[in-house]
């Protein structure tokens, strides 16, 4: 039985998309067999962040259709074998497709024996949010750590709740460890007591993920520990513990800023 997990959000923005679409790719590296499902029809990024958008010839909605065959929609990666993508329609509204064809399309998927079914959500919790939480066994909630994303994120747990969701983990992204030193930020302990679900990982702000997202190029395909940003060690982290290893959190404590450090960079000549 492949698991079903939706990853979602509430807020759009807070890195859901790249969530996904990392995880998924750090999980085919591990051999798993994979499919992600873009559940954001009219707004559309997955195929994007996985430099898939030029092999896009069908849809879900085609599928739906009977216009073509699942296999026919179905995109692979052509660095992951194991990976494919099963994207949305961009010029169709979120309303161009049901939570019971949403699960009937993951039913399809089920069939071809997939170890893993990860569910890219669209933000808010209209329509689209619904469709995506439909065929779902998990959740992994993704936030940043700001009060408006926070709240948003509360609100999507109750909802998983209320829909019979209650394996949900947490992901908090864009942590900048000196704001939170200096008191500018959320603690992971201050997102966490709001939220009250398990924490499954922390990632730090990285300008690697908006140089990745730009070259449809996930972070974890770095293979050299060397290449490894901390952002892509966080997000590999986050997919051995899926897989239920335990895994310490990254120390993300900031360097000291003493007084002398500061005073030798004020008097250190320019280049």
């Amino acid at each position: 039985m492949a698991r079903i997990i939706v990853v979602t959000s509430g807020k759009g923005g807070v890195g859901k998309t790249t969530s996904t679409a990392n995880l998924g790719m750090a999980l085919a590296k591990r051999g798993r067999s994979v499919a992600v499902i873009d559940a954001d029809f009219g707004l559309r990024n997955l195929d994007l962040l996985l430099g898939l958008e030029n092999r896009i010839v069908y849809t879900a909605l085609e599928v739906l259709a009977g216009e073509c065959r699942l296999e026919q929609a179905l995109v692979k990666d052509k660095r992951q074998s194991r990976l494919v993508l099963l994207p949305a329609a961009q010029t169709r509204m979120k309303d161009a497709i049901t939570a019971e064809q949403m699960k009937q399309l993951v039913g399809m998927l089920g069939d071809k024996k997939y170890d893993y079914i990860l569910i890219d959500s669209p933000a808010g919790i209209e329509q689209g949010f619904q469709n995506a939480i439909a065929p779902a066994k998990e959740a992994l909630v993704v936030t940043t750590p700001e009060i408006s994303a926070v709240r948003d994120a509360d609100r999507i747990v109750g909802l998983l709740e209320a829909n019979g969701i209650r394996n949900a983990h947490l992901i908090i992204n864009r942590i900048k460890p000196a704001m939170v030193a200096q008191d500018k930020m959320m603690s992971v302990r201050d997102v966490q007591e709001i939220l009250a679900i398990p924490l499954i990982g922390v990632i730090p702000d990285d300008e690697k993920v908006i140089v990745s997202t730009n070259r449809g190029e996930p972070l974890v395909l770095a293979s050299e520990p060397s290449q490894q940003s901390l952002a892509g060690q966080a997000l590999q982290n986050i997919v051995r513990r899926l897989e239920g290893e335990k895994v310490p959190f990254l120390d993300l404590t900031p360097p000291p800023d003493h007084f002398f450090s500061r005073l030798r960079r004020l008097f250190q000549p320019s280049e």
